[in-house]
């Protein structure tokens, strides 16, 4: 347990970013999951459909610190060219 003021703000500035990260995450990996399984089934506008909502999420993501900006870049690159692709 904290035993300082600033470490007792520090801990709860800390979960609150955990709980915030957490729900963000779940979102992008729901999406991720959306994205993949449109373009297993070959289903070209679906695919670019969650592809925007991914890209829209992942953006939202890196501004909020919960990801790297060269993370995201490639996660984005790598679903670009598997829909170009279909």
């Amino acid at each position: 347990m904290a035993n300082n003021l600033s470490a007792i703000k520090r801990q709860k500035q800390s979960e609150k970013k955990r709980i915030r990260n957490k729900i963000i995450k779940s979102r992008i990996k729901t999406w991720t999951r959306k994205v993949k399984d449109a373009i297993a089934e070959k289903k070209a506008d679906e695919a670019k459909k969650n592809f925007e909502e991914f890209k829209s999420l992942m953006d939202r993501a890196i501004s909020k610190g919960v990801y790297h900006k060269n993370h995201a870049a490639r996660k984005k690159s790598r679903f670009f060219r598997l829909i170009k692709n279909l």
